[in-house]
């Protein structure tokens, strides 16, 4: 299940264009907006490193509190980093109703991988899909779906309907969905293809240098 539920403080902040937007993270800070919930929405702005802690241990939901304001629930809706550094450039948050089912996507994690007798005699397994939709109340959201692969066998194609959901959490992706292939080794087969296609070249040679002594 979610982490405990966190609190981030953040302040609102007047929309003034990139150039402020780039000296407010140059600052340390990441603006945000917050929607939803019949409520108008909301810029803002976050230390970076609050925000980061908030994301990394909130769970599914986190209490959002304005500085000397109201409290709300929310859920990390979008985020943008940036592609070479990775920080943090821009984050949505989603108001929600602790009551009400929402859509969330959820990080699919493979347990047993290596004890998998497929990958033991060679084969090679691939996770085809990472990342889940699924719709649950907002404090049932789990951080993780785990499944465990220890038992598959080079040839084997995992779709989504061996994936147990917890208790409350619907998955909203077609059965069919492929999750893991276990393919056989790739190695022997390149090397063969090697050899052939060098096999080929030295004869080619071999026919051309025929042609030209007998010439």
């Amino acid at each position: 299940m979610a982490a405990q539920e966190t609190t981030l403080t953040v302040a609102p902040r007047d929309v003034e264009g990139s150039r402020s937007t780039r000296r407010l993270r140059r600052t340390g800070f990441v603006p945000g907006i917050v929607y939803g919930g019949g409520a108008e929405p909301l810029p803002f702005q976050v230390d970076a490193r609050t925000l980061r802690q908030a994301l990394a241990h909130g769970g599914a939901v986190i209490t959002l509190t304005l500085e000397g304001g109201e409290s709300t629930p929310v859920v990390l809706k979008d985020h943008h980093r940036h592609p070479v550094t990775g920080n943090m450039l821009h984050v949505d948050l989603l108001r929600v109703d602790l009551s009400e089912r929402i859509t969330a996507t959820v990080v699919l994690d493979l347990v047993g991988a290596d004890d998998a007798p497929g990958v033991k005699a060679g084969g090679v397994l691939e996770q085809v899909t990472r990342e889940l939709n699924i719709e649950a109340l907002p404090n049932a959201i789990p951080d993780l779906l785990h499944h465990d692969v220890s038992a598959a066998e080079i040839g084997d194609t995992i779709t989504l309907d061996a994936i147990a959901a917890p208790e409350g959490v619907t998955l909203l992706d077609d059965p069919e969905t492929v999750i893991v292939t276990v393919t056989p080794p790739r190695l022997s087969t390149e090397a063969d293809d090697e050899i052939e296609q060098e096999t080929e070249v030295v004869g080619e040679r071999a026919a051309g240098e025929g042609e030209s002594s007998g010439s």
